[in-house]
């Protein structure tokens, strides 16, 4: 028999592996014992979520098909992960390319993959989305660089390409959103270019560790960012008092734009309000309009699967 500190522990790791499954089911996305095992809020042996899977998949608690694991009992979820995996190996090769150019720009110091291709999945309407470091206090001139290259990309039908959402400097590598949401987002980025940015911005945010104990944050992809003669000369002509106006001047029109664009409830391509937080150091799309409804349905989502798991139990 189970002594009762035994029986407390093993039956927080059946809530802690709920928890990890409860937030990919938010994305239809099952997972397999090793990434349960990286996303787990607790220290944890592997020997320990195999025997508490197999206790939770025997209890149909949890469902097994394949080597995934989910909270619904549907083979198509296995199956859609198998093919979003070979998908995401096409559009990654492409992204590797595609950083490679974008990292040539002026003042872009580190680019990473995020969003579903960087959990490896994609389907025939993914894009590829980036998380670009840049030159701190030049944000806004690379930004405006980049997106007036993105542009042309319309006339090619590529833009889905070239989505660069999510922009920070050098001195604001510490994302201030500190919670399940961005761990997961931060430790499940690709870096792509820019070694050192990388490394320095993975030293900034090592409080993931609170949320996710067992992903060790490791620049594994990353190639050297090599500045041209293009970049150095424009990089050169802006490294000044005009470049610092100039940066100043091109955020303001920038937010004062996509204001625009959120008070009349404009829509991207996802359904989602079109918002940005805009600041010295960092673009990022607003968290009120999509994280924090995924940390809502989250807990949502756990508090009814901790139900279904107490239930097993009576």
């Amino acid at each position: 028999m189970l002594r009762g500190s035994q029986y407390h522990e093993e039956e927080q790791l059946e809530v802690s592996i709920m928890s990890v499954l409860a937030y990919f089911d938010l994305f239809n996305f099952p997972i397999t014992e090793d990434e349960i095992y990286l996303f787990l809020n607790r220290r944890c042996t592997m020997d320990c979520i195999c025997r508490a899977l197999a206790h939770l998949n025997e209890r149909k608690v949890v469902y097994k098909t394949g080597n995934y694991y989910a909270v619904k009992d549907d083979y198509y979820l296995a199956e859609r992960r198998e093919k979003g995996a070979a998908k995401a190996e096409e559009l990654l090769q492409i992204a590797q390319k595609v950083s490679a150019w974008l990292v040539k720009f002026p003042f872009v110091r580190g680019i990473a993959i995020s969003g579903s291709l960087s959990k490896k999945y994609a389907d025939e309407n993914s894009d590829i989305d980036f998380f670009i470091i840049t030159q701190t206090g030049k944000l806004w001139i690379a930004r405006t660089f980049l997106h007036l290259f993105k542009k042309l990309t319309f006339l090619f039908h590529k833009e889905n390409y070239f989505c660069m959402n999510y922009f920070v400097d050098e001195a604001n590598a510490e994302i201030k959103e500190q919670n399940h949401f961005t761990a997961v987002e931060i430790v499940t980025l690709i870096p792509m270019q820019g070694d050192i940015a990388f490394e320095t911005f993975y030293s900034r945010n090592a409080w993931t560790r609170h949320y996710l104990p067992n992903n060790v944050l490791r620049v594994t992809h990353a190639h050297a960012a090599k500045p041209g003669l293009f970049k150095l000369a424009i990089e050169a002509l802006f490294n000044n008092a005009v470049g610092r106006w100039l940066n100043r001047w091109l955020m303001a029109i920038t937010a004062k734009r996509w204001q625009k664009k959120t008070d009349q409830g404009r829509l991207n391509a996802r359904g989602i309000v079109m918002s940005m937080v805009a600041g010295d150091g960092f673009s990022k799309p607003n968290p009120v309009n999509f994280q924090h409804k995924v940390l809502e349905d989250h807990q949502h989502n756990l508090d009814k699967l901790t139900q279904r798991l107490k239930l097993s139990v009576a």
